[in-house]
C-alpha cells in the first residue's frame, strides 16, 4: 500500500481515511442519496414519456425540435427539482409513517416544479404540446409522491396478510370517535407494534357489518365471547369514555371473563382534549367492576363549611384520615391539625401537604385519643371548629383477641375526644363509623356501635341543655380514683383534679356519625392483600365462597364524611347508598383476571373459613332504622334507635373499669347487655351466627344477584 507524506512529514493511508468516511455514512443518508438519484432520473423521464404518449407511442414520430427542447432543459429542470424537493423536505421524512403532512409537501413540491417546467421550457426553448405539460406533471406526481407512499402501503399490506406475525390480537369495544382513534393508533404501531387489530364491538346495530379503518364491526356485547374465540383475541381495549358506571361494569365483567388483557380510556376528558391514543389507555381498576357511579359531592358547599376554620383530624395518618387531610387542605382552612399516634404515617402526610400547600397552617401532633390529658391539651390550645374523628382500631380478627383494647381505644377514645370537643366549643364532631356496627357479630363492630351511641348521647344531652351531666373520664389517677361506681357523677369531685373536668354550662357542638362499608385500597382492605398474593404467585385466600361486602373508594368515603359535617343538625347517622354488594370471591377472581392470569389455573383461589367475629353479610342499617333523604341522592340519614341515655352513661363506667382491669372474660357479656343487637360469635358459635345471617340476609341477596346476572 502506498504511503503519502503530509507537509509535516506524517504518513497517512489514503484508503484508510476514505474507508472511515464511508463508514460514517448512515443508512438514512444512503437512502436520501438513492432517492435523489431516482428523482433526478424520473422528473425528466416523465415528460419524455408524455411526448411519447402524445405521438401514439411511436418514438420516431416525435418532432426533432420537441426532443431538442426537452433535452436542453433536462439538466436545468433536474437541478431545480432537487432543490425544490429538498426545500419541501421530501427527503427528510420517515416514509413508513407517511401521512397527510408528507402528502401535502409532496404535492406542493410538484406544483412548484410544474410551474417552472411550463414557464422555463416555453420561454427559453419552445412551446410544447398541451398533453406534454398535463401528462408529464401527472406522471411526475405519481412517480415521485406515489413511490414514497407505496412503501408504507406495502408494509401495511404485509402486516394485514401476516396474521401470525403478531403477538397480540386486539378487540376494540366501541365504534365511536374514541374507538376510531384507538384503531388508527393501533394500525400505526401504537403502544405495541405487535398489536393487530381484528374486530370491533358496538351495541349499535346500525354499525354492524360496516368497517372502520378496514376493521369490521362484528356485533354487540353479547358476541364478545364468540369473537374472542373466532379472532383469537388476547387483548381488549374498552373505548367508550361516555359509558355510565353500570354500562362499564356490565361490559367489563363480560370482557373480564374472557381472560384477555383489558385496558380502557379514563373518560370523556381525554376525548375533549384530543389526548386519545393507545398510550392513554390504562389498566382497568377493580372499582370499575363495582358498577356504581362515583359520588360527586357539591364541594362548593363543603368549601364554605371549612373555609377559614380550624379543623382537627384524629387518626390523620391513616387511609381515611390522610385523605380527609388532603381534601380539607384543598378547601383553605385557617388551620389543619393532624393528630395520630403513629408517627411514620403522620410524617408522610405532613411532607405531602407541606409540599403541595406551602401556605397551609399545618400542625402535626403525636398522641393517643386514650390520653385524656393530651386530648384536652390539644383542644384547649388550638380550639378546633370541626373535628373528624377517624382514630380507631378496625382490624376485626385482631380486635377479637384484644377486646379490652378495642373498648379503650374505640369507645373511650371517642368519648374523651367528644367530651373535649364539647368542653372547648367545637362546632361539629363527625365520627367515622362502619357498617359492621349494624347487628355486630364481633367486638370491633360492637365497639363502633357503642361509639355511635356515645355520639347520640352527647347530642341528646347537649341539645336538651343537660351537658353538665356528662362526666369526664380520666384514667391517670391512683388506683382508687379509677373506680367510677364508687364516686358520684363524673370523676371530678376531688380537688386535686384539673379544672378541665368540668363540663361547660353552654355548648353548641353538633355530634354526628358517618357509616359506610369497606374502602377499596385502605389499610387492611382485601384488594391490597389480594394483589400481594397474586404477585407472589398465590394462592389468593378468601374466607368463604358466599361472603358479601359493600365497597366504596377512599375519596368517596371522605366526600361523605365532609358532607355529613355540612348536613349535620345533630345526632344523625349518615349512610351511603353503596349500590349492590360484591362477592369477595368474585372480586378476587376479577383481580386475577385483570392481572392477565386465569383463576384456579395460574393462581389458585383458596377458601380458609370465616375468621373469628366475621359474618357473611354486612348491613348498612338496622331493621329498626328508617331512612331520610338529604340534598345528595346517594346519602341518607338513618333514624337512630332510642335508648336510655342516663343508663348508658352508667354502663360506660362499668365498661371503662372492665377495660382497664383487662377483664376479657366478662367484657364481652357486658357489651352484649349494652348493645342489644350484638351477637357474639365466640359465645354463640360462629357457625350458628352465620347460619342465621345466611338465611336472613345472604341467601336472598345471592339469589337476587344471580337473577340479575
Amino acid at each position: 500500500m502506498q504511503f503519502l507524506k503530509t507537509e509535516t512529514g506524517a504518513p497517512f493511508r489514503c484508503k484508510d481515511t476514505l474507508m472511515k468516511k464511508l463508514r460514517n455514512i448512515t443508512h438514512a443518508q444512503i437512502m436520501v442519496l438513492l432517492l435523489m438519484a431516482y428523482d433526478a432520473f424520473v422528473v425528466n423521464a416523465c415528460y419524455l414519456l408524455a411526448l411519447w404518449l402524445r405521438f401514439d407511442l411511436k418514438f420516431g414520430t416525435i418532432p426533432k425540435e420537441y426532443l431538442e427542447a426537452w433535452s436542453h432543459f433536462t439538466l436545468i429542470y433536474m437541478v431545480i427539482c432537487l432543490v425544490v424537493f429538498w426545500w419541501c423536505r421530501m427527503y427528510h421524512s420517515v416514509w413508513r409513517f407517511a401521512s397527510y403532512s408528507e402528502l401535502t409537501r409532496g404535492l406542493m413540491g410538484n406544483a412548484i416544479t410544474f410551474v417552472i417546467q411550463c414557464v422555463g421550457i416555453t420561454v427559453f426553448f419552445r412551446r410544447m404540446p398541451i398533453s406534454y405539460y398535463v401528462f408529464g406533471a401527472a406522471m411526475q406526481v405519481v412517480f415521485t409522491v406515489g413511490i414514497r407512499f407505496a412503501y408504507r402501503f406495502l408494509l401495511l399490506l404485509e402486516s394485514r396478510n401476516n396474521r401470525h406475525g403478531f403477538k397480540n390480537h386486539v378487540m376494540v369495544i366501541g365504534a365511536g370517535a374514541a374507538g376510531q382513534i384507538i384503531i388508527r393508533d393501533v394500525i400505526n404501531g401504537g403502544e405495541d407494534p405487535e398489536d393487530k387489530k381484528c374486530c370491533i364491538i358496538d351495541d349499535s346495530k346500525n354499525k354492524w357489518g360496516r368497517y372502520i379503518e378496514g376493521i369490521p364491526v362484528v356485533g354487540g356485547r353479547d358476541t364478545i365471547f364468540e369473537n374472542v374465540k373466532k379472532y383469537e383475541i388476547n387483548k381488549i381495549f374498552f373505548a367508550i369514555p361516555s359509558a355510565t358506571a353500570e354500562q362499564r361494569r356490565d361490559i367489563l365483567q363480560i370482557c373480564n371473563e374472557t381472560g384477555c388483557e383489558l385496558k380502557q380510556l379514563p373518560g370523556l376528558y381525554e376525548l375533549y382534549k384530543g389526548k386519545i391514543s393507545v398510550d392513554s389507555l390504562r389498566d382497568v381498576p377493580i372499582e370499575d367492576l363495582l358498577g356504581r357511579e362515583p359520588i360527586r359531592a357539591d364541594m362548593s358547599e363543603v368549601f364554605q363549611f371549612i373555609h377559614g376554620k380550624t379543623v382537627l383530624v384524629t387518626g390523620g395518618g391513616g387511609s381515611i384520615g390522610s385523605e380527609l387531610c388532603r381534601q380539607v387542605a384543598a378547601h383553605e382552612p385557617r388551620r389543619l391539625i393532624i393528630f395520630d399516634i403513629y408517627e411514620n404515617n403522620a410524617y408522610d402526610i405532613q411532607l405531602e401537604l407541606r409540599e403541595k400547600y406551602p401556605k397551609l397552617d399545618l400542625v402535626v401532633l403525636i398522641g393517643s385519643v386514650r390520653d385524656s390529658r393530651r386530648v384536652n391539651q390539644v383542644f384547649e390550645k388550638y380550639r378546633p371548629d370541626i373535628v373528624y374523628h377517624a382514630a380507631a382500631h378496625k382490624h376485626v380478627p385482631l380486635m377479637e383477641d384484644s377486646p379490652c383494647e378495642t373498648i379503650k381505644n374505640n369507645v373511650l377514645g371517642t368519648y374523651k375526644t367528644a367530651w373535649a370537643a364539647m368542653k372547648y366549643g367545637a362546632d361539629r364532631f363527625v365520627l367515622i363509623s362502619t357498617d359492621k356496627a349494624v347487628n355486630p357479630t364481633n367486638i370491633m363492630g360492637a365497639s363502633k356501635r357503642l361509639c355511635e351511641m356515645v355520639i347520640q348521647t352527647y347530642d341528646y344531652l347537649c341539645s336538651s341543655g343537660r351537658q353538665m351531666s356528662i362526666p369526664a373520664i380520666y384514667t391517670h389517677y391512683d388506683r382508687e380514683s379509677l373506680l367510677p361506681l364508687e364516686r358520684d357523677n363524673a370523676f371530678h369531685e376531688s380537688t386535686d383534679e384539673p379544672d378541665d373536668t368540668a363540663a361547660p354550662k353552654e355548648t353548641h357542638t353538633r355530634f354526628v356519625a358517618v357509616r359506610f362499608g369497606n374502602v377499596l385500597g385502605s389499610n387492611g382492605s382485601v384488594v391490597p392483600i389480594f394483589k400481594k398474593q397474586i404477585a407472589h404467585g398465590g394462592p389468593v385466600t378468601v374466607t368463604h365462597p358466599d361472603i358479601i361486602r359493600y365497597f366504596m373508594t377512599v375519596p368517596e368515603a371522605v366526600s361523605l364524611v365532609m358532607l355529613a359535617g355540612t348536613y349535620a343538625k345533630g345526632g344523625e347517622i349518615f349512610v351511603l347508598d353503596m349500590g349492590s354488594p360484591v362477592k369477595i370471591a368474585d372480586l378476587a377472581k376479577n383481580l386475577i383476571r385483570l392481572s392477565g392470569l386465569v383463576p384456579d389455573k395460574d393462581i389458585r383461589v383458596e377458601y380458609t373459613g370465616l375468621r373469628p367475629g366475621e359474618k357473611l353479610y354486612e348491613e348498612k342499617l338496622m331493621a329498626e332504622e328508617g331512612l331520610e333523604k338529604t340534598p345528595s341522592k346517594l346519602i341518607f340519614i338513618g333514624k337512630p334507635l332510642q335508648f336510655d341515655y342516663d343508663e348508658f352513661l352508667t354502663q360506660l363506667r362499668v365498661l371503662e373499669k372492665q377495660a382497664y382491669d383487662n377483664n376479657e372474660a366478662e367484657i364481652r357479656d357486658y357489651v352484649k347487655q349494652v348493645v342489644t343487637t350484638y351477637h357474639d360469635a365466640q359465645a354463640t358459635g360462629q357457625d350458628t351466627v352465620n347460619e342465621t345471617y345466611r338465611k336472613l340476609y345472604v341467601q336472598p341477596r345471592i339469589e337476587e344477584i344471580e337473577t340479575e346476572e
